[in-house]
C-alpha cells in the first residue's frame, strides 16, 4: 500500500491559533454610536466605530479572519514571511498580528500611501515595499511571496471567504445584536465601502441568512471600478485608476466582491467624502477618515430618500478608521486644493440635508 505523509508537528499552529483568539477575546466589541439628526424625522442614523480597533480600523476584522484562514489552510506556518498588497490599513492590522506570531511582514503599496500609514506599518515590525503604479499592486506582492518562499495573502480574493458570513461575531451578527432594543432594530439600510469588497460579501450574505428586510448599499468614490463593473455586470471591469479615497475603490472588481448580495451602488464624488469626514469629525469630537465620509454621504441621500416617501426607521454605517492617519491629506487644505477640488458646494449640500432633510443643490 502507497502512502505520502505531509504532516507536519502542529504545535506552532496550535499556539497561533490560541494566540489569535487570546487577542480577541480581551477585545471589546466596537461601539454603535447615535447620529444627530432631527427628532422629528423618525429615522435615526448609527455608526458602528471600527475605529476603535486595536490596530485603528475596520480591517482589524479581516486581518484577523485572514491570519486564520491561512493557518488553518496550512498556508502560514513557523518562519513564513507574509506578503500583503495593501493600501495601508489592512496591512497595520496584518502586521500586528505578524508581529503577535513572530513572522516577517512585507506590505506592497502605491508609493503615494500617506507616510502616517507607513508609520504604522513599521512601528508594528512590518516592512514597506513600494510601486509606482497601484495595479501593479498584485504581481508584485505575488511575486516577493514567491521570491522568499513566503505567503501572498491576497486580502482582495481571501476576504469574502475568509470570514464566517453566517455568525462568529462577524461585523453583521454584531450591527444586529447592538441594534435589538433600539426603536427602529432591523436597519432600513446598511451602508459601506468596497475596498477588497469583503465587508459588503458578509453583511450581505448575513442578511439574507437571518431573512432580514434590511436592504445593502454600496458606495463607491471616484476612478474605482465596483460601481462600473455593477453597473455593466462585467466582473472584469477595470479603471486602472488608484482613489484617493484610501480603503476603498479600486482599479479593478476585485474577487471578493459579491454583487448579488448588493442591492444598490453609489458614486460619490471625493471632495463630497472629504467634505462628510470633516463635518462628521465635528459632531463625533475627533476626526474620522475619507471612507466614513464616503459612508456618510450615501447614507444622507439614503435618509433623504426615506423622508420624502414619509419612512421611519434606521440606517446604519461605518466608522472605518480614524482621521489622524489623513492629517496631512484630507484635512490639509493645501493638499485638498492641490487635487483640484472644492469642498465648498458638498459642504452646502450637507448643511441643507441636515437643517431640511433635502437632498441635492
Amino acid at each position: 500500500m502507497r502512502q505520502c505523509d505531509r504532516s507536519t508537528p502542529r504545535d506552532w499552529v496550535d499556539n497561533a491559533v490560541r494566540l489569535i483568539d487570546a487577542d480577541t477575546q480581551r477585545s471589546a466589541d466596537t461601539h454603535l454610536l447615535r447620529y444627530p439628526l432631527p427628532v422629528d424625522w423618525g429615522i435615526q442614523l448609527y455608526l458602528k466605530d471600527e475605529s476603535t480597533h486595536i490596530t485603528g480600523s475596520l480591517k482589524h476584522r479581516l486581518a484577523r479572519s485572514l491570519f486564520l484562514y491561512g493557518i488553518c489552510n496550512g498556508w502560514i506556518t513557523e518562519g513564513t514571511t507574509v506578503v500583503e498588497a495593501s493600501s495601508g490599513s489592512t496591512a497595520v492590522s496584518e502586521a500586528y498580528f505578524a508581529k503577535m506570531l513572530g513572522l516577517d511582514f512585507v506590505a506592497v503599496m502605491p508609493a503615494g500611501t500617506s507616510p502616517q500609514k507607513i508609520a504604522l506599518i513599521e512601528a508594528q515590525g512590518g516592512r514597506c515595499h513600494f510601486v509606482q503604479r497601484p495595479p501593479e499592486m498584485y504581481t508584485e506582492a505575488a511575486r516577493l511571496a514567491r521570491e522568499c518562499g513566503g505567503h501572498y495573502m491576497d486580502q482582495f480574493t481571501h476576504a469574502e471567504r475568509a470570514t464566517d458570513w453566517r455568525g462568529n461575531n462577524n461585523i453583521a451578527e454584531s450591527i444586529f445584536e447592538q441594534m435589538a432594543l433600539e426603536t427602529h432594530p432591523v436597519p432600513e439600510w446598511i451602508v459601506v465601502g468596497a475596498g477588497t469588497g469583503g465587508t459588503g460579501a458578509t453583511i450581505g450574505r448575513y442578511i439574507r441568512y437571518r431573512r432580514h428586510a434590511t436592504r445593502l448599499a454600496v458606495v463607491d468614490p471616484e476612478n474605482s471600478a465596483f460601481f462600473g463593473g455593477y453597473e455593466t455586470g462585467d466582473p472584469g471591469y477595470q479603471t486602472g485608476m488608484p482613489s484617493r479615497i484610501e480603503g476603498i475603490g479600486r482599479p479593478r472588481v476585485e474577487p471578493s466582491f459579491i454583487g448579488q448580495v448588493v442591492d444598490r451602488m453609489i458614486e460619490v464624488p471625493d471632495a463630497a467624502s472629504i467634505a462628510a469626514a470633516r463635518q462628521a469629525g465635528r459632531v463625533v469630537g475627533r476626526r474620522v477618515g475619507g471612507s466614513t465620509g464616503t459612508n456618510l454621504w450615501g447614507a444622507y441621500g439614503l435618509i433623504a430618500q426615506m423622508l420624502a416617501a414619509g419612512r421611519r426607521g434606521s440606517v446604519v454605517t461605518l466608522i472605518c478608521d480614524g482621521g489622524d492617519r489623513y492629517a496631512g491629506t484630507y484635512f490639509d487644505d493645501a493638499w485638498v486644493a492641490g487635487q483640484g477640488m472644492d469642498l465648498a458646494g458638498p459642504a452646502a449640500v450637507i448643511e441643507k440635508f441636515l437643517a431640511t432633510g433635502i437632498w441635492g443643490g
